[in-house]
């Protein structure tokens, strides 16, 4: 049983944010500005499915993904409450992912899809990830700082 009303869980879950979030994007933007890499833009309204960082140079897309919103196989818990419409919300993210992801190796740029609690821990992958962009935005000769 929720905890909250249905009134007020449709508040809470309309609150949510699809940009621009503390826990995923700004997280990850911090991160690479802490580690001097630039040459990147959010949510590149060029590409298809918006990455939300995007580096024009080296053609890499990365997308941060919530563990909700995702349904990320170790995080993801579904609600008991309204289950088949999660159900169907989240295999639609998922679908679309993976179309989206066709749709830009089509187009010759390579995709990175992070997850929310890689980020949070600070996971090997995400350190590995860093430092590969900071390599390639040197091999670019990319200045090193800020976008």
């Amino acid at each position: 049983m929720d905890v909250f009303s249905k009134t007020k869980r449709s508040a809470v879950m309309a609150a949510i944010r699809n940009r621009n979030n503390r826990s995923t994007e700004r997280t990850f933007a911090a991160l690479l500005r802490l580690h001097r890499i630039s040459g990147w833009k959010l949510h590149s309204t060029a590409l298809v499915g918006k990455p939300d960082f995007y580096f024009p140079s080296q053609r890499t897309a990365i997308f941060v993904d919530g563990c909700f919103w995702h349904g990320c196989p170790r995080c993801f818990r579904p609600p008991r409450q309204n289950a088949s419409f999660w159900a169907k919300k989240i295999a639609r993210n998922r679908q679309r992912d993976i179309t989206v992801k066709r749709c830009l190796h089509h187009k010759g740029i390579r995709v990175i899809r992070i997850w929310e609690h890689d980020i949070e821990a600070r996971a090997p992958r995400i350190r590995r990830l860093l430092e590969t962009l900071k390599a390639s935005s040197r091999k670019t000769g990319r200045r090193v700082g800020h976008p």
